[in-house]
C-alpha cells in the first residue's frame, strides 16, 4: 500500500489517536493528577491559629502570619478548613486564592 507497511500505518494511527486525546484533555496526559483540584488559602487575620482539629477548643499546633499562603483540602467541618493531617484553620480568617478550584 503505497510502499508503507501495514504495521507502520497502525503505529501512525495509534500515535495520532493518542495525540488527539492529549490535545482534547488540555495538554494533560489522560489519568494524570496534574488536572486535579487546586486548593490554597491566604491568611486574612494578623495571626492565625492552626489547630489540631476543627474547633475552638482544639489545641493550637502552630500559627500563620497575615498573607501567608498554604495548601489546603476541600474538607470543611464546623467552620474550619483542613490544611493537612491534624492541621485546621477557621474559615472566617482565610480566603481561597484566585487559582483555587476547591469550594
Amino acid at each position: 500500500m503505497l510502499g508503507v507497511p501495514v504495521r507502520g500505518l497502525i503505529v501512525i494511527g495509534v500515535l495520532g489517536v493518542a495525540g488527539a486525546m492529549y490535545a482534547v484533555n488540555g495538554g494533560v496526559p489522560m489519568g494524570s493528577d496534574k488536572g486535579a483540584d487546586i486548593c490554597k488559602i491566604t491568611v486574612t487575620a494578623d495571626i492565625l491559629n492552626v489547630r489540631s482539629g476543627p474547633g475552638d477548643m482544639q489545641p493550637i499546633v502552630s500559627t500563620m502570619p497575615r498573607d501567608a499562603v498554604a495548601d489546603a483540602q476541600d474538607r470543611v467541618e464546623n467552620g474550619y478548613r483542613m490544611l493537612g493531617d491534624r492541621r485546621w484553620v477557621s474559615q472566617e480568617f482565610v480566603a481561597l486564592t484566585s487559582d483555587s478550584t476547591c469550594r
